[in-house]
């Protein structure tokens, strides 16, 4: 047999989203993958117990300040698609806080009869009064657009309404917003976000909506904003000319544009007198990773004295920062642990350094909310892998207090947390977590590797119930992988595995695999793989480059055409990070990372699970039903499971979220337990 080609493909039929034929052909192995799974002795006790965790009435209810307000979005076995409510700080104090339903998602589905999940809503600031509703339809990115009024807590009848698009909306005033959306032929970019913005005022057609600003059909994206805080109102626009690099404008009275002039690759904005940038190359003598501070109008004029509030080194990055009214509080990584401190600007430009809190070993802390505009409030969260997370309300400089602890959702008794490092082919030491049993004592048994390795996203310590019921309850091991093409150590580390470096990423998680089996952790027939999107496209890396490495794979929302990806839907908004097949330069190497293509008879795979959705309108679903269809073809074992619903996160509401993750672990249990010599019990 042969391997497809991008012009001779025998599945393309397949990326028809609800085609007819497409769809009766995922109902069957849908019908297929529940026989297989869904009809397990223990699926169905192991489904209950996860969906008591997603429902339970004592998680903790993370807010967002908005005023007097605290606002929190809940689902649980009541709200099954949830509802949007708000309290006050003196009732969220309480163990059992009086909350105000601002926006019952399920009542409007009902009313509606449509399957609405919250997308978000952009609350006017500083006022508070009313908020621009985001919801989708099912899941998909997409989403329509509501004015609401926080005061009646209704829709307002004549308001701001915006139909089904990846709308980009915000605030201007009370009358007049930026938006960028659908407008028709040539309003978006090859990648199907918005390529203009215009300014819509308050009882004029969306149409006649007065253009400020256009990106190129090649960028990815244009969007704009009015920064309200007040004393610095200004408007910006920018445009995203790919993934990691983009332009900001100063928008002017009479619309001029007075362009940001920092690297195109970093990061930045403006807050109060300061502009901040975070550095994805050097610059000024400063090293790629480093967060920098400029006096905004003094860098208009073109002074470039910078301010440096962090530089990385070879086991330290920044994580995150977030403003209070006169602090910044700064989040850095040694070694993916989590560090916290305190920055505080003097008028004469100088940085004071304090630390806020000290955080475990092998754990990590999470700024939720800050208060920049009146306070130094900040709520804190602090969690590990066996640490159920602490939240904590402060002000800088005074005390803290403890507001909700959640509870312990699954055993930890005899269950340990280790960091190791493995080598990767070239050198590179890559750090990877172990939670689970003490192996010295039990030998190898059953383990889970996760993994992602893309966009500069950091896989960092977390609570994790749903894998502890599923997992580690069950005498398995979990390891996550910090593999290159993540954030973990910074830019560098991220760049490392872009485009034909790729390969790299998928290297060192195959390095970390046989450092488990080295160590005695587990063995090859007993080492399941899995991750989700770009991490799905490592899982695919894993079957067709190490299949010698794995006892079974789940590849969720996975991108596994690499030359066709950027033809469907948001696909072309990820060619810096991959390449561009239409490039012959980057052809090549594509191709040689596609698993689609590198799928081939006469190699022995582990047993494969494809997961997606055919609401996902980020990750295109035909990736998965086409590597299935050839799988199946070639006659290697795999299912699938398509939820008809839920998007890209694959899951629109906790039963899926628990079926979905039922049939995944039943899945891995069922191949690595053979690992183990055991066969499963199954029903008849």
């Amino acid at each position: 047999m042969t391997t497809p080609r991008d012009d001779d493909d025998p599945y393309l039929w397949l990326e028809d989203v609800e085609g007819e034929a497409a769809l009766e052909w995922v109902a069957e192995r849908n019908t297929e993958t529940a026989a297989a799974l869904a009809s397990d002795a223990d699926f169905t006790a192991l489904k209950k117990r996860l969906r008591e965790v997603l429902d339970a009435s004592d998680r903790i209810p993370y807010t967002a300040r908005r005023g007097a307000f605290l606002y929190n979005f809940w689902r649980d076995a009541t709200h099954v698609r949830g509802v949007w409510r708000r309290t006050t700080l003196e009732q969220y104090r309480k163990d059992a806080p009086q909350w105000e339903d601002v926006l019952d998602l399920d009542a409007l589905a009902a009313a509606e009869d449509e399957k609405w999940l919250w997308a978000g809503a952009r609350v006017r600031h500083p006022e508070y009064d009313r908020a621009l509703v985001c919801l989708s339809r099912d899941g998909g990115d997409a989403v329509v657009v509501r004015e609401f009024d926080l005061a009646t807590r209704t829709f307002v009848d004549g308001g701001f309404r915006v139909g089904e698009a990846k709308t980009r909306i915000g605030w201007i005033d009370a009358d007049t917003v930026f938006i960028g959306t659908d407008f028709g032929p040539g309003s978006l970019t090859d990648a199907g976000y918005p390529r203009t913005v215009r300014r819509w005022r308050r009882g004029t057609p969306l149409e006649e909506a007065e253009p400020v600003f256009e990106a190129d059909p090649v960028d990815v994206a244009a969007s704009g904003w009015r920064d309200t805080t007040p004393g610095f109102e200004r408007d910006f626009v920018a445009r995203s000319l790919d993934f990691f690099r983009g332009e900001t404008y100063v928008l002017g009275a009479d619309d001029t544009l007075v362009k940001i002039d920092v690297p195109d690759d970093a990061d930045s904005y403006v807050h109060r007198r300061h502009l901040i940038v975070t550095l994805k190359s050097d610059w000024l003598g400063q090293r790629a990773g480093s967060l920098l501070a400029f006096d905004f109008e003094a860098f208009l004029t073109g002074d470039r004295t910078a301010a440096v509030l962090f530089t990385p080194d070879e086991r330290t990055a920044l994580a995150g920062h977030s403003w209070t009214r006169h602090h910044l509080i700064l989040e850095t990584m040694r070694d993916v642990s989590t560090r916290i401190e305190v920055l505080t600007p003097d008028p004469g430009g100088a940085w004071a350094r304090t630390p806020l809190t000290d955080v475990p070993e092998l754990s990590a802390v999470t700024v939720v909310d800050t208060d920049p505009d009146l306070s130094d409030e900040y709520f804190l969260d602090v969690s590990g892998f066996l640490q159920p997370s602490t939240l904590y309300r402060g002000e800088i400089g005074a005390d803290t207090e403890i507001l909700k602890q959640a509870p312990a959702r699954f055993a930890t008794a005899g269950l340990t947390v280790e960091q190791f490092f493995a080598t990767s082919p070239d050198g590179t030491r890559v750090p990877y977590f172990v939670i689970g049993p003490d192996r010295a004592a039990t030998g190898p048994g059953p383990t889970l590797l996760y993994g992602y390795g893309g966009f500069e996203v950091s896989l960092t310590p977390y609570y994790g119930a749903v894998k502890g019921r599923a997992w580690l309850e069950r005498g398995g091991t979990y390891v996550i992988a910090n593999i290159r093409g993540g954030g973990e150590y910074g830019p560098d580390w991220h760049q490392a595995a872009l485009g034909a470096h790729r390969p790299r990423a998928f290297e060192d998680f195959a390095a970390v695999a046989a450092d488990l089996v080295a160590r005695g952790i587990t063995t090859p027939a007993m080492l399941g793989a899995a991750g989700g999107s770009n991490g799905g496209l490592l899982m695919g890396a894993m079957l067709t480059r190490h299949p010698e490495l794995f006892g079974a794979i789940v590849a969720q929302v996975p991108l596994l055409d690499m030359l066709r990806f950027h033809k469907l839907l948001a696909g072309a908004s990820w060619i810096a990070e991959y390449g561009n097949p239409d490039d012959e330069a980057d052809r090549p190497h594509l191709r040689a990372i596609s698993p689609y293509h590198q799928l081939a008879e006469d190699r022995v795979y582990p047993p494969v699970l494809l997961m997606t959705s055919t609401r996902d309108d980020r990750v295109h679903p035909g990736h998965a039903r086409k590597a299935a269809a050839r799988l199946r073809e070639l006659g290697h074992e795999v299912l699938l499971h398509e939820n008809t619903g839920g998007g890209h996160a694959g899951a629109g509401d906790n039963e899926q979220a628990a079926h979905n993750d039922a049939l995944v672990h039943t899945f891995l249990w069922q191949r690595l337990m053979r690992g183990n010599g055991e066969e499963p019990a199954r029903t008849a």
